[in-house]
């Protein structure tokens, strides 16, 4: 088999793995093609600083996921559906990630697509789990049809993540606040992504 079949084969199976049996590997699609890519040696002319090791090759997307509604059944639980799929809303102060703090990335629950890193997460005491910005070029930005508010999704599939809000005055950087549902996410710990 040739390398450019073995190419192609590799990414298909990567985009129609069902995600139960990419999350029983515990390692999400964009880790795998980040330790495929990540071969700096301490020798490397260009070498990586730590603070990004795992956000740099991890942020590539290989492209749209794009499935059917039933396909999205299928892989997704029946909340997980409401919610990423139908724009619903978890109740405050129930979600798995809220009061969560380790050092890891956060995937989008629905495709494996790295959205957050935990340095950027902070207890805005809002009953949901709280970042100042999500990776580059992961997040959506779409304004509610009332204009009230402004819809966050994942670039890749579209799955409702929640709202972003700016200027509500607390300390960070960008003075903005990801309110995000837990169930739209999926944390991968830091020693999962070396």
């Amino acid at each position: 088999m040739g390398v450019a079949h073995q190419l192609l084969s590799r990414n298909a199976l990567l985009n129609v793995a069902p995600i139960n049996a990419i999350a029983a590997t515990r390692i999400p699609v964009r880790a795998q093609s980040f330790k495929l890519f990540n071969t700096a040696s301490k020798s490397s002319p260009f070498p990586i600083v730590p603070q990004f090791r795992r956000v740099g090759v991890v942020m590539a997307s290989s492209g749209p996921v794009q499935k059917s509604e039933e396909e999205w059944r299928a892989i997704l639980s029946p909340e997980q559906f409401r919610i990423l799929r139908l724009k619903g809303t978890e109740y405050p102060g129930m979600g798995e990630y809220d009061k969560f703090y380790a050092d890891g990335i956060y995937n989008c629950a629905g495709c494996g697509t790295p959205l957050y890193k935990s340095t950027t997460k902070f207890n805005s005491g809002c009953g949901w789990p709280a970042f100042f910005e999500g990776l580059p070029g992961a997040i959506n930005r779409t304004p509610d049809p009332d204009g009230r508010r402004i819809e966050i999704t994942c670039a890749a599939c579209g799955g409702h993540l929640g709202h972003v809000f700016k200027g509500e005055g607390f300390r960070t950087p960008t003075d903005e606040r990801h309110c995000v549902n837990s169930i739209s996410l999926k944390f991968v710990p830091a020693s999962e992504n070396n």
